[in-house]
């Protein structure tokens, strides 16, 4: 393994994200104006980013149809988000549950708990405010989600964290900033992207620890495991029926999509760094990266 990719110390690590933490954290009950009038012409994503971009389905679609779809593709990510951070909480209760609670690291593990919490109301008022339905992911993903939080763990655990969490940090953050998006959805990206900076480092730093511990077989085992979660959370982001918001029937925008390749190269763009890290982490290799490549993750 690379030097660069060398573990710290878990808690040397834990104390500076739990002293970042105390500096650093939202309310989104009060940090957000959630009586702020939505934007006409304002979009609520980058609209080459939703997933019919480039196809004859969004060339048909006129200006106001598509930031009305862009709307309920980020209702769906959102949904789906606030989903796995549900499933991630339990994840991490789990884990904590035979850490020393006197150490900075299980002290840091009930600090994102605690965080997660705020963001999946956060996403939850957001949905509210944009008049979207909750979406959420299909039912085999909801119900495949109820056995992965009970049963998972190990570095194949955080690193599915990691695909979940860059893959849509990559997103948030070319949105906060742009002026052309929603004033209410930059501000919860731009919330997100601060607080989960820090979950990212927690998570990376125990694939790190954890990987080398592995045998061959168990590293196998977990490189499955962490493809086909990927592909099923990545997959899930957006639900089908987000397509009838723009008179589009979800099975035909959902062939339509999948086939799309400005959104396969979405999917790419938005998880290229978080691969990168995982390849070189070695929880990415072998036969399941076929997974990988079929979901269009690498």
């Amino acid at each position: 393994m690379a030097r660069a990719l060398q573990p710290k110390d878990a808690d040397t690590v834990a104390s500076r994200l739990l002293d970042a933490s105390a500096r650093g954290s939202y309310d989104p009950h009060i940090d957000i104006d959630w009586d702020a009038p939505l934007e006409d012409g304002k979009a609520y994503m980058p609209l080459e980013r939703v997933s019919l971009y480039g196809t004859d389905l969004w060339r048909g679609l006129s200006d106001e149809q598509r930031i009305e779809l862009s709307k309920h593709e980020i209702a769906s990510i959102a949904s789906v988000g606030l989903w796995f951070e549900i499933v991630l909480m339990q994840l991490l209760v789990r884990y904590v549950y035979d850490l020393d609670p006197r150490s900075p690291h299980a002290q840091y593990a009930l600090t994102e708990i605690g965080d997660e919490t705020r963001h999946s109301i956060m996403f939850a008022k957001a949905i509210t405010r944009f008049g979207a339905p909750a979406y959420g992911p299909v039912k085999l993903i909801h119900t495949a989600g109820k056995v992965y939080g009970a049963l998972a763990g190990g570095p194949s655990m955080f690193g599915a964290v990691l695909v979940a969490e860059e893959a849509t940090d990559r997103l948030q953050r070319a949105t906060m900033d742009n002026p052309d998006m929603q004033p209410l959805i930059r501000m919860v990206n731009r919330i997100h992207v601060v607080e989960e900076a820090r979950h990212v480092r927690f998570a990376r730093e125990a694939v790190l620890r954890d990987v080398p511990k592995l045998n061959r077989a168990q590293l196998e085992a977990h490189r499955w495991v962490l493809a086909l979660t990927a592909y099923g959370v990545m997959d899930a982001m957006i639900n089908p029926r987000v397509y009838r918001s723009v008179g589009i029937e979800p099975r035909r925008g959902r062939a339509v999509a999948m086939a799309n390749p400005h959104h396969h190269e979405t999917r790419r763009w938005m998880t290229e760094k978080v691969m990168a890290f995982l390849t070189d982490a070695g929880l990415v290799g072998g036969p399941s990266k076929s997974i990988l490549r079929a979901a269009h993750l690498v």
